[in-house]
């Protein structure tokens, strides 16, 4: 139990810096590129995103969740799924080869053909890595991925702020994406003692894909409607609307997205191995607790200094992004709490379950989407808000048939991080309207305010949350002093 617990944490806290060492570096990157490409630059390739995403949602196919879930795994199984994905990945690329061109008539932007074919080689890139990267999760040896992100982001980004600087415009983008995956998979397979034996195992192939299949289907529908937002701001309204709409995004799901990713990696390994309910209920409660606590807090904080952030960071010609970025944020907030819940069906085995759920609430999506798109792309990103609050009763509803944690018990256990983040959220947007005109100056004290109230808050009152999360990091710094 408590070698577990261990991993999990080691986990957790190696998945953070992971996520937010690397996310550090494309941050960085992206305002340096945001700063010398313009908004259209970053609208075509969110056009590219709709399709790398789809492909993706394919390559990974469930399987590797199936892998995941399974207490032994052999080497039939890994190899099994390694040639299914790069099957899958060679046979996409192709049809976006095919499709390049309809694509780029529709959108009514030529350069689009040429950017999707290249760009499409990440597909299969990323197929030849899949695996590898399952094995660590598998695992628990985020500290080895950790090490490949960083210096896969590292080395891309430095490439792509020179391309950027010479002139290469949107194709700095391009190989900033490919560069990235093409490193990781190359570390990927230089660091992993398995290599595939090129068997194609057809009873492995059935066994996995029987509980896989109803992922890869939820992954796509989840994929196809996340995606049909950037497909209708590009065609509805303007390839430059789409770039401060997906500008605005990258922000928000730095946190949201990241902290999500965090928890899945991490958390579905380490649920898999707990087999008494009980334990089970208080292992996700702390894990909702801890997670919510600071999501809330990054994110609303991320709301209130949304403007100097965005004037600070990438410019005066972002400014349509402030306020797309505070609506997304709310849209964004609730997702690690989405994806805590839909592990545990995938835990229980109840990939059944949970593409269920994905026809419910994209059926229940769909409409509002269509009424909202007529009105404005701000009345979309309300839709998405509504949507969110919704999906907290739709996926809490099977964590309370599962584990009897019911959705209530959810609500009043992030209760507390949420009021803390709202006041201090709240008090950091009101600061800065009077702290003046300088936005770096404003930037700076608005982080300070709302770090210090969140810290004489915690400390004054004895959050347990607050506590347990300071007591784990300073024991992980003692450890590594």
């Amino acid at each position: 139990m408590n070698n577990l617990k261990e991993r999990t944490i080691n986990g957790i806290i190696w998945s953070f810096f992971e996520s937010f060492s690397s996310r550090g570096i494309q941050l960085v990157v992206g305002v340096i590129l945001a700063r010398i490409l313009t908004p259209n630059d970053f609208g075509i390739i969110g056009l590219t995103t709709i399709f790398i995403s789809l492909s993706k949602s394919f390559t990974d196919s469930g399987l590797t969740s199936a892998l995941i879930r399974k207490k032994t795994c052999t080497n039939n199984d890994y190899s099994t799924v390694f040639i299914f994905n790069l099957v899958i990945g060679v046979f996409l690329y192709i049809l976006l080869i095919f499709g390049a061109d309809y694509i780029s008539v529709y959108f009514k932007e030529p350069q689009l053909k040429i950017i999707l074919i290249v760009i499409g080689l990440g597909i299969v890139i990323h197929a030849f890595g899949n695996v590898q990267q399952t094995l660590l999760e598998k695992e628990m040896k985020f500290k080895k991925w950790t090490k490949i992100s960083f210096l896969a982001t590292l080395f891309s980004g430095v490439i792509a702020i020179i391309m950027a600087l010479t002139g290469a415009g949107i194709w700095s983008l391009v190989f900033l994406f490919l560069v990235n995956s093409s490193l990781q998979t190359l570390l990927l397979w230089i660091s992993s003692k398995w290599k595939p034996t090129w068997l194609f195992d057809k009873l492995s192939f059935k066994e996995l894909f029987g509980f896989g299949r109803n992922l890869l289907f939820s992954s796509l529908i989840g994929s196809i409607y996340n995606n049909s937002f950037r497909f209708i701001i590009g065609k509805a309204f303007s390839i430059e609307q789409l770039g401060f709409f997906d500008r605005a995004n990258r922000f928000q799901v730095l946190i949201s997205e990241n902290f999500a990713s965090i928890i899945n990696r991490v958390s579905y390994p380490s649920l898999s191995q707990i087999e008494d309910k009980m334990r089970l209920k208080n292992a996700l409660k702390k894990l909702v607790k801890n997670t919510m606590f600071i999501t809330f807090l990054a994110m609303f904080g991320l709301a209130a200094v949304a403007k100097p952030f965005i004037l600070v960071l990438i410019g005066e010609k972002w400014l349509p992004s402030v306020k797309l970025l505070q609506l997304l944020v709310f849209a964004g907030v609730l997702y690690p709490l989405h994806i805590i819940n839909l592990n545990l069906l995938k835990v229980f085995g109840r990939s059944d379950l949970f593409l269920k759920l994905e026809f419910i609430k994209k059926g229940i999506a769909i409409p509002m989407l269509i009424v909202a798109v007529s009105i404005s792309i701000k009345a979309m990103i309300g839709s998405m808000i509504i949507l969110s609050i919704l999906e907290i009763f739709i996926n809490g509803y099977w964590t309370s048939k599962l584990i009897n944690y019911t959705v209530k018990e959810q609500l009043l256990d992030i209760l507390p991080s949420f009021l803390l983040a709202a006041v201090m959220g709240g008090i950091v947007y009101f600061a800065g309207i009077y702290i003046g005109n300088n936005n770096l100056l404003t930037l700076i004290s608005q982080v300070a305010i709302g770090v210090l109230f969140v810290i004489a808050h915690g400390e004054f009152f004895k959050l347990e949350t607050y506590f347990n999360l300071r007591n784990i990091l300073l024991k992980k710094l003692k450890i590594n002093a």
